[in-house]
């Protein structure tokens, strides 16, 4: 029987019996030959099959499509492997120091414009009617976004210290390709998210139309030139509202993150000035602040108990999508200490002080219409269908319903935009960057039709408010990695690397130790949330649902720890040992092989367990 030798595509015949062996094993290693006891006529198949396969991959690289396709690349270093084209672009590489623009006064302006709007304006309403007095209430909202607060520098220190984004953190903690379901799981509720705020922005902007044409209100459901069926769900009036908000936030959407810290300011200034400003109005309006303020408490015993439970959990759910994606933002601050201070007392600030002024203004809607109007957006339509209305009533309201917009425009990139296209730049980086991915969730948030999600009375907003469990989990298990098994310690070139000998490849890509914490987490909310929708569940399962985010969180980052420590992870440090990767200049490309870095990177710190030695040829 012949055998075959044959080296890359060249084959040599051998015409020999089948006990041939080659005179030296070791020549044909050196030589890089493969022995095969093949068949000759099955070998010719197979490099027919062969050839035939190069010059259809040959053919596709030199086609129309693969010439487009190469045009809506999105940019990226050169000499990135095709496995790091999936891992890596210009807006998921660590961020250079040219655009490390945000400083500590930028933070502060980014929260107090964050702080005013409208969720927050109403936070307190749910407490107040829950039984707490209105000071009771007030204080659930300081303790809450205190302790949000704290997740908020311990994630944002992260991004400010090694300068990556939450997508790329996720994959020390859940694997190179494990990171990807987190991500996802925060792009598609970002993208539902900006479809509400859109909603609830377009009617803001359907206050500005009305204080100015009163006749708008013709467009409405009922009113002779609507044009919309009742089946849409909506009407003429609403909808140009919402379409003219979500088209006038598009061009915002092109600045990137580094430079869109301008429009922060700007509604730091405006926003607050113009809350103030509706806040004194109202009193005024008045001739005082109303009887909310001197209502007692009604709750009483183990009811006003949990009461101040849900009160303090409510203020740390409505932030718990910032708590995760921080790193998107800090990953810009000059250095760490610029994401520290400036967020950890300008957070809790700048929320109490937007919950009391809606507070009041309440209050005092309850002395000028014998009800009490927790929504701003409602009590500025009650300021226009008052039958007494005048120039000055309608331009008041212009003025603070434009602010009203300005407030969801930042809030929405904020906590939307930025944190969905980020997310989709990691789940395709080849030909998505944070510009695209932000168009991409605006454009879902359009055809999402989010009328139907707020109208509707299939539970949606429990179902949002619940999502703060999945986050819960995903912010114990990103913690629990960098603070309490890792110490502080990452290798960033790895963490945009599929080789199979690197520290964050774990099991095919996915670290089951991250899965297993981040189901555990959620599981023990779980009956609790059934409860939460309408299934009659055991009373405990009540009480650990009242503190979901805490319980989800502790959890996730205990499993993880535990099972780290029972089963050890390359790359950790038994000492705090934060990388300055400034000063080590592996940064400064993520191309293996180029440099002198990385055998440096396979030298790692004394304090430094787990990470693989490998050599130059490995790289």
């Amino acid at each position: 029987m012949p055998s075959t030798l044959h080296r890359n595509s060249a084959s040599v015949t051998c015409l020999a019996s089948s006990s041939w062996e080659p005179a030296s094993s070791d020549w044909a290693r050196e030589h890089s030959f493969v022995y095969e006891d093949t068949p000759l006529l099955r070998r010719r198949q197979n490099l027919k099959f062969v050839d035939y396969c190069a010059a259809a991959m040959e053919k596709v690289r030199n086609s129309k499509l693969a010439y487009y396709a190469d045009k809506l690349a999105v940019e990226s270093e050169p000499g990135l492997t095709h496995a790091q084209l999936m891992l890596a672009n210009y807006d998921l590489a660590p961020v250079e120091p040219a655009r490390r623009q945000w400083r500590g006064r930028n933070f502060v302006a980014f929260w107090i414009a964050d702080s005013f709007n409208i969720n927050t304006w109403m936070i307190a309403s749910a407490s107040i009617l829950d039984g707490l007095s209105w000071w009771q209430a007030w204080l659930c909202v300081w303790i809450g976004y205190a302790i949000a607060g704290c997740f908020i520098c311990l994630t944002g220190r992260i991004g400010a210290t090694y300068h990556i984004s939450f997508p790329v953190i996720g994959r020390a903690s859940f694997g190179i390709w494990g990171s990807l379901w987190p991500v996802l799981n925060r792009a598609a509720m970002a993208c539902i998210w900006y479809g509400v705020q859109s909603w609830i922005g377009g009617t803001c902007v359907k206050l500005m139309i009305r204080s100015i044409w009163p006749s708008w209100d013709d467009y409405a459901l009922g009113g002779s030139k609507n044009t919309m069926p009742a089946s849409s769900g909506t009407d003429t009036r609403d909808f140009v509202s919402f379409f003219l908000f979500w088209a006038g936030s598009l061009p915002f959407l092109w600045f990137p993150v580094h430079k869109i810290r301008h429009l922060f300011t700007v509604k730091a200034y405006v926003v607050p000035t113009a809350g103030i400003a509706f806040f004194i109005w109202a009193i005024v309006r008045a001739n005082g602040i109303g009887p909310i303020v001197n209502q007692p408490a009604k709750a009483k015993g183990s009811e006003l108990g949990w009461a101040v439970v849900k009160g303090i959990m409510s203020s740390i759910a409505n932030f718990a999508t910032l708590i995760v994606n921080d790193p998107d933002f800090s990953r810009f601050a000059r250095r760490p200490k610029d994401a520290l201070w400036s967020q950890l007392f300008t957070i809790p600030c700048g929320f109490a002080l937007t919950s009391f002024i809606g507070i009041i203004v309440s209050s005092s809607s309850t002395i000028i219409y014998g009800e009490t109007i927790w929504s701003p957006l409602d009590l500025l339509q009650a300021f226009l269908e008052d039958p007494k209305v005048g120039g000055a009533t309608r331009f008041g309201v212009f003025v603070i319903a434009a602010a009203f917009v300005l407030a969801q425009l930042g809030t929405n990139i904020a906590a939307n935009s930025v944190s969905a296209g980020t997310d989709m730049t990691a789940l395709l980086p080849r030909y998505l960057n944070i510009r695209r991915g932000s168009y991409i969730c605006a454009i879902v948030g359009l055809v999402m039709c989010p009328w139907h999600l707020l109208s509707s009375s299939n539970n949606f907003t429990t179902y949002l408010s619940a999502y703060s469990v999945f986050l819960s989990s995903i912010a114990g298990v990103m913690i629990s990695d960098y603070y309490f098994v890792r110490r502080g310690y990452l290798q960033t070139r790895d963490l945009y690397s599929a080789q199979r000998t690197g520290p964050y490849w774990y099991t095919l890509g996915i670290h089951w130790r991250g899965y297993t914490a981040y189901i555990c987490g959620i599981l023990i909310n779980v009956v609790g949330f059934a409860g939460a929708v309408g299934t009659k569940v055991p009373i405990g399962a009540t009480y650990i649902y009242n503190v979901n985010f805490f319980a989800g969180f502790i959890v996730s980052s205990f499993i993880y720890w535990l099972l780290c420590k029972l089963s050890p992870i390359p790359a950790t440090s038994d000492v705090w040992h934060e990388v300055d990767e400034d000063a080590t200049g592996r940064n400064n490309s993520l191309v293996y092989g180029v440099d002198g870095y990385d055998s440096e990177y396979a030298q790692p710190h004394e304090d430094v367990k787990g990470v693989p030695r490998w050599s130059e040829g490995d790289l």
